[in-house]
């Protein structure tokens, strides 16, 4: 089993980010052979600041090892430091339908009305995504509901240039979808992921928070007057109420039944104090150990070009037998 995952380095990593990915990884990797990566040639589908850009890099990497992500068991590398990702990608959109690329949802949202001052970047990225674990022959892909379509294309990619070139050149990766994958909501607004973007700093925990930050925007996250009920299905329609509850569970890593359990006919003004305490307990480490990282930049570099120089020994095989697959000279 190897499986490989990428992740987006944007700055402000919040609980979000924590529960919904990073957290998972560091259970998968005691499981399977696993690569991840920041996927920084993504990030330059759409404008950025270059020196934001890799500060951000450097900061994920630390928040990764800090999160228990551990370099000796997975490799952990930056696209752009293994240049084989692009090399795929390009040949793979030689032999990818525009019409494939047209049903994308995400280019969609993204590009919203300004679809025509959009990057071709943006639009051919699922491309780039797709060599991004074909690369590896990976097996498995970790995906959310909102990446699913995207394993479907890499899948739909691969078997079409197996087809095309009749020798069976790609492995169809897997998805596969963790138990405990967590879907953390605002603590504003329960219907709305927790983002970065969002306006409100209420809306959601940094990795970055003090301990009285932490604490205090649980305090005030928007909540019902009902107690917490003791079944699952009861929580149906109080979206707000099912975040805290789910939130609870992926730190404890436990279930949003079990914390049920174990609390139900509380009121929030006694959960609330509770979550609280638990989320200080489990990610406070978690943000020392980061800060005492991303100080060290040198380790940090240190860390990718170990990473990339291991996933460039995965990657060169499967580019030499796509070039030679379209009969590309390359001696």
């Amino acid at each position: 089993m190897r499986t490989v995952s990428g992740i987006q380095p944007t700055g402000n990593l919040h609980l979000g980010n924590y529960l919904g990915a990073i957290k998972n990884w560091v259970k998968l990797q005691e499981e399977s052979e696993c690569l991840f990566f920041l996927a920084d040639l993504h990030a330059i589908t759409v404008p950025n600041d270059p020196a934001e850009l890799s500060d951000n890099c450097r900061n994920m990497v630390a928040a990764l090892v800090a999160a228990g992500v551990d370099t000796k068991k997975s490799i952990l590398f930056n696209q752009a430091r293994v240049p084989q990702h692009a090399e795929l990608a390009w040949m793979l959109i030689c032999n990818t339908p525009m019409g494939w690329l047209d049903r994308m949802t995400q280019f969609k949202e993204k590009s919203g009305k300004h679809k025509q001052r959009s990057s071709l970047g943006l639009y051919g990225y699922p491309v780039l995504q797709a060599a991004d674990v074909l690369i590896y022959q990976a097996t498995h892909v970790p995906v959310g509901e909102d990446q699913k379509q995207h394993l479907e294309l890499a899948r739909d990619i691969a078997a079409k240039f197996n087809n095309d070139t009749e020798q069976e050149v790609f492995t169809l990766p897997e998805p596969y979808i963790g138990a405990t994958a967590a879907r953390i909501m605002s603590l504003r607004d329960g219907a709305a992921k927790m983002s970065k973007s969002d306006p409100s700093d209420l809306s959601r925990i940094n990795m970055t928070d003090d301990d009285d930050t932490i604490a205090k925007k649980i305090k005030k996250a928007r909540t019902d007057a009902d107690p917490l009920p003791g079944k699952l299905e009861e929580l149906e329609g109080r979206a707000e109420a099912t975040n805290l509850v789910g939130i609870y569970a992926a730190l404890d890593d436990s279930t949003p039944q079990a914390v049920l359990d174990q609390h139900a006919g509380q009121g929030f003004g006694a959960f609330k104090p509770a979550l609280a305490d638990l989320a200080v307990a489990k990610l406070s480490p978690i943000r020392d150990r980061y800060e005492e990282l991303r100080e060290d930049k040198n380790a940090i570099d240190a860390i990718l070009r170990d990473g990339a120089e291991r996933a460039q020994i995965l990657a060169q095989p499967t580019v030499d037998k796509t070039y030679a697959a379209l009969g590309l000279l390359r001696d």
